[in-house]
């Protein structure tokens, strides 16, 4: 079972573009989607905490693109090693 008392560190993920000046890449985008499933399953497991969802609607010319994404907050007991340097 799962206890927020056992949280001691937490990793902010973002899956999505959350800058309109800096277009995040579908490589970028998949990165942050590996690094999320790594913290999920890797030791020290992760668990979700909490979750940020936006979108924005901009205007470019005569086109409208949605800009989205979500944060996920992952709690871990302990830093993971394997997230040195990150």
């Amino acid at each position: 079972m799962f206890d927020l008392t056992d949280v001691k560190f937490v990793k902010r993920v973002v899956v999505g573009s959350d800058n309109p000046n800096q277009m995040n890449s579908e490589a970028k985008i998949e990165e942050a989607r590996a690094l999320l499933n790594r913290c999920l399953t890797d030791s020290p497991r992760g668990s979700i905490i909490a979750t940020e969802k936006s979108f924005t609607i901009l205007q470019i010319g005569e086109h409208q693109v949605v800009l989205q994404w979500i944060c996920y907050h992952v709690g871990f007991p302990r830093k993971p090693s394997w997230l040195v340097g990150e």
